[in-house]
């Protein structure tokens, strides 16, 4: 007798998921703890070993929790079409509150840029403040917005032949993708590596770090997530009907790629200063 998955029949008289009882939501905020913990340990012992354990732990909570959601998103009486409505509804407020995080970077940022007399010790009301050498914004940055750019039409052309039912152009548009990530994370690392300022050298380093340092944090996340999709979608995981969870990834990627627009564009080049000679 075929059984409710093999059908796509619900044996709820409803349409909402009723999930079953997992062990990954108490297990992951143990291992959550555990790597708060840990960092604390570290900042004020210099003990490395209760940050493993916690890195460790949350690694593999996420590893089977998300194996079980991937499971869950390929049978039918689970992710109905109002599930999965309301998983859209979601993934549009959890990146409205990334929206927010990243706001909270520009707003430090314009605040210094407009008033740069609020800058503690500055003696002249300039910004960059006097000293701080910038990047040439035609240099690398300019080489890292095309292959971001590029990396968002090859995730569109990507979406559109899964559509379309064509898994080999499928394929190969997140293939490409992930490897444009991948350069985008290797040349930031490489500007970092011959910046000419430190993180402690001012407000205007502590500012670029951490906004430019958060957004390829999240292009990591991002290239992780479709290497995840790339990987599903050479074994059949996706249809032309029921494909969420890359076209969560697709959203999650062209908002890296305006949050990088707006990097450029005002701490890059409307930003600079002295221009860096290496």
């Amino acid at each position: 007798m075929a059984s409710h998955s093999e059908t796509g029949a619900s044996p709820y008289k409803h349409p909402y998921h009723l999930v079953d009882p997992s062990p990954w939501p108490l297990l992951g905020a143990f291992a959550g703890g555990a790597l708060v913990l840990g960092i604390i340990l570290v900042a004020h012992n210099n003990s490395w070993w209760m940050l493993g354990v916690g890195l460790a732990s949350m690694l593999a909570v996420m590893f089977f929790w998300w194996r079980d959601v991937l499971k869950e998103s390929r049978d039918a009486s689970m992710h109905t079409p109002v599930v999965r409505l309301g998983l859209r509804y979601g993934m549009v407020l959890f990146i409205a509150s990334e929206v927010m995080f990243f706001v909270a970077f520009f707003w430090a940022y314009f605040h210094f840029a407009l008033f740069p007399n609020h800058v503690s010790g500055a003696e002249t009301a300039i910004w960059p403040p006097s000293g701080v050498h910038t990047f040439d914004p035609f240099g690398l940055p300019f080489l890292n917005t095309m292959i971001l750019l590029l990396s968002g039409t090859t995730v569109t052309w990507a979406h559109h032949a899964l559509l379309q039912n064509d898994r080999k152009s499928l394929i190969t548009g997140l293939a490409l993708t992930v490897l444009l990530g991948i350069s985008f994370t290797g040349f930031q690392l490489f500007e970092y590596y011959e910046a000419p300022f430190e993180f402690t050298g001012g407000i205007y380093p502590s500012t670029f770090f951490l906004a430019t340092g958060f957004h390829g944090f999240h292009v990591f996340v991002g290239t992780c997530f479709l290497a995840v999709c790339l990987v599903r979608a050479i074994r059949g995981h996706f249809s032309p009907e029921r494909h969420f969870g890359f076209e969560a990834a697709a959203w999650y990627w062209h908002f890296v790629d305006v949050v990088w627009l707006f990097l450029f564009i005002f701490i890059y080049w409307w930003g600079a200063g002295v221009i860096a000679e290496h």
